[in-house]
């Protein structure tokens, strides 16, 4: 089984300074590593390159979350297993890309995703998230689990997860244009079309940010906007009713036995995080010069053509 190992980059700094030490000292060593640049001016290329990665440049404003990966693939595809890592996304151990990829020893698997743990020194909010969203326990998910899971059927991350040559060419690659989820449209279309879903808990790397309350803002926009987009998820998945409200209990409590002091930073986020998901959701009613101002992914508004509400 051959693997090939593709990052985007934008000015990854010391972070990816650590990613490619660790990448070093993997026990599975990739056949090809390559780098997607998109104007960095930090010496991120020539890092990536002194540290034997094939590098692509590509103009800053023609990043693309999907296609942007998919051209990385398109230029090496000679290979069973993709691995996919963001520059800020460290694996854990040496075994990290080795337990990843070994979820495709099963034939059905089309996709698996490894759990990440927040960086030293992550905030208490983000440490939650880690603990939330990525357990301790490894799943494989198929269409069959819809009704239990909703949504979170299909959750998956761009972050580290790892991709079956034959199955993301059944599906036609990555999407094109979209402003986040690249990851999660994937790994929807490879289950309709009969694939499954791993999570592999075994596999880490420590990823995490420390939004500002703006930022959670804007990132909540960007996946209201995502949802808008793509009802067809929710068409063919379902929702996960209450978590939402589990997820905030549940940071509550985390925060509140930790640092109580922190709890109204915790409720303005709340509030922030749903007041951009909801007018993400509406982006169609608001003016352009909103959409791209509430967003985080800003030069996204450059390239789309929007329909009229």
């Amino acid at each position: 089984m051959t693997v090939n190992l593709y990052i985007p980059t934008l000015n990854g700094g010391t972070r990816f300074i650590d990613l490619l030490d660790a990448l070093a000292s993997q026990s599975l060593q990739p056949q090809r590593c390559v780098a997607i640049d998109s104007g960095s001016t930090d010496g991120t290329p020539e890092r990536a390159q002194a540290a034997g990665f094939e590098v692509i440049r590509i103009a800053k404003g023609a990043f693309d979350h999907g296609g942007t990966r998919q051209q990385a693939i398109d230029a090496w595809p000679d290979a069973d297993i993709y691995v996919l890592l963001t520059q800020d996304a460290v694996p854990a151990d040496a075994e990290a890309l080795a337990r990843i990829t070994a979820a495709f020893a099963d034939p059905e698997i089309g996709v698996a995703y490894g759990r990440q743990l927040p960086h030293r020194g992550a905030a208490l909010q983000e440490t939650h998230a880690r603990l939330f969203n990525y357990p301790a326990r490894s799943a494989i998910r198929g269409m069959e689990d819809a009704g239990r899971y909703g949504i979170r059927t299909i959750s998956c991350s761009n972050s580290f997860a790892a991709y079956r040559r034959k199955a993301l060419q059944s599906v036609g690659g990555f999407p094109l244009g979209t402003i986040m989820g690249e990851d999660v449209i994937t790994a929807g279309k490879l289950l309709l079309n009969g694939w499954k879903l791993a999570y592999v808990s075994e596999a880490c790397v420590n990823h995490s940010h420390n939004y500002r309350i703006r930022e959670e803002f804007e990132r909540y926009f960007d996946i209201g906007v995502f949802h808008s987009d793509n009802r067809w998820i929710f068409e063919s998945f379902g929702r996960a009713d209450g978590e939402g409200a589990r997820y905030a209990w549940s940071e509550l409590r985390y925060v509140g036995r930790r640092n109580p002091l922190l709890l109204p930073r915790v409720c303005c986020s709340f509030a922030a995080k749903w007041l951009g998901y909801k007018l993400g959701l509406a982006y169609r009613k608001l003016p352009g010069n909103l959409r791209k101002s509430f967003s985080m992914y800003k030069g996204y508004w450059g390239k789309r053509q929007i329909a009229s509400p």
